[in-house]
Formats: structure tokens, C-alpha cells, sequence
């Protein structure tokens, strides 16, 4: 099968559903990422850009990830971008692979990056030429959770991440402009609370929940 992850940001593909990447590589799908936003100088230093060019490289290594895309948008001004052709950029890339599922982020997210990815998203995912036999909202943390305000998550959809929980670490600590010390909701204590949690809900030890926006059978 072929999978594509649809991320605002480097490293929201790990905390949204790094075990379920690692799982999908070891089962051998081909797994597709994009990354919408890039940091941008001065804003940020031209030695926080190259290192997170370094830890992006690192951690789709370590979880299997077969070929990043880059939109390079500046980062937390996506809403300075033509909705088109955000849309469109998106389009390209979905006609290209013909991915079999698609994990995107959720609508209700505190940061507008993730809000308007997930519209641009449902658009370049439309069941027109390429059906998309499978369409899921992943959560973030220190956003799905602060964004309760605009929409609650209901995860409908979860995935047992007992054996690839340590892949899913691994890769986040790849993150270390990213990661922080608990009880920062970035921090592997809080990471693996969180898939505690969505394991505990099911019954095993660690999960990755989602929720289902499109199943296509048949």
C-alpha cells in the first residue's frame, strides 16, 4: 500500500502518528510524507534552518519514511498563502503517488498552519480521479489539545503502537530543536502519557488514535 502524511510542521508527523509510520514501513508500504512549513530567517537563524533539515532527514530514517516533499511555506503564515494554491501544491503530489490512505491533521487544532492544511487537504483528497480508500485526522499535542475550544477530538480509529512506541520516541528525540522537558506536552513523558492513554482505551499497551473522516470499501 502507499501512505501519505500530510503535516504542517517537522516533527507533527511523529507526535500525530510516528508509531503508525513505523508500523506501515515494517508491514512494507511505501510511506510518503509532506511537510507544508519551513522556518524562515530572521525569524530563525540559518543554523536552526540547517539543523532541522539534519533532524528531519534523522528521524524519516529511523521511521522508514520513503520520500519527503517539501511545500516550504513559512511556518505559522500559511494564511498568507492563495488557498488555491496551497490546494493545488497539495493536488500535484496526491495525483503523483495515489496514496491508498492519507493521515492529515485535525480541523480543530489551536494553530491555523493545521487548519487550513486539513481544508487544503480534504480538497486534494476529493474522490474525483484518484480515489483515497482511506481518510484520517491524527492529534497533536500542544495543539489538538488546545484547540477544544474550536472542535473536541473523538477518536474513532485506533492503532496498536506497542511494538514500534520506542521507533516513535527514537524519532522525536531526532527532533531536538523540538523536544522539551515534561510537563511540556512536547516531552517524552508526555508522549508516552498520551499513548498510555489511547492504549489503556482499547486494552494493549500503547496506541495512536485517530478519527475517521473517509472509508471507501469495495
Amino acid at each position: 500500500m502507499k501512505i501519505l502524511i500530510i503535516a504542517p510542521h517537522p516533527d507533527d508527523e511523529v507526535l500525530g502518528c510516528g508509531g503508525t509510520i513505523a508500523k506501515h514501513s515494517e508491514n512494507g508500504d511505501d510511506v510518503y510524507l509532506i511537510i507544508a512549513t519551513k522556518a524562515y530567517t530572521p525569524d530563525w537563524t540559518d543554523e536552526y534552518i540547517t539543523n532541522k533539515e539534519k533532524e528531519i532527514k534523522k528521524s524519516n530514517e529511523i521511521l522508514g519514511i520513503k520520500k519527503t516533499y517539501f511545500l516550504n511555506y513559512p511556518t505559522v503564515k500559511l494564511d498568507t498563502i492563495p488557498q488555491k494554491e496551497l490546494n493545488d501544491s497539495i493536488s500535484k503530489i496526491v495525483d503523483k503517488i495515489k496514496p491508498d490512505i492519507a493521515y492529515i491533521p485535525f480541523k480543530g487544532d489551536l494553530n491555523k498552519d493545521h487548519r487550513l492544511l486539513f481544508e487544503a487537504s480534504l480538497v486534494a483528497l476529493r474522490p474525483l480521479n484518484h480515489k483515497v480508500k482511506k481518510i484520517l485526522s491524527y492529534e497533536i499535542l500542544s495543539e489538538t489539545e488546545w484547540g477544544q475550544e474550536i472542535e473536541i477530538f473523538k477518536p474513532n480509529v485506533y492503532v496498536d503502537i506497542t511494538k514500534t512506541f520506542n521507533k516513535k520516541i527514537e524519532a522525536m528525540k531526532a527532533y531536538k530543536s523540538e523536544l522539551r522537558e515534561f510537563p511540556h506536552p512536547r516531552s517524552v513523558d508526555a508522549i508516552e502519557t498520551l499513548t498510555k492513554k489511547r492504549g489503556s482505551e482499547i486494552g494493549i499497551k500503547y496506541a495512536e488514535s485517530f478519527y475517521l473522516i473517509r472509508e471507501i470499501q469495495g
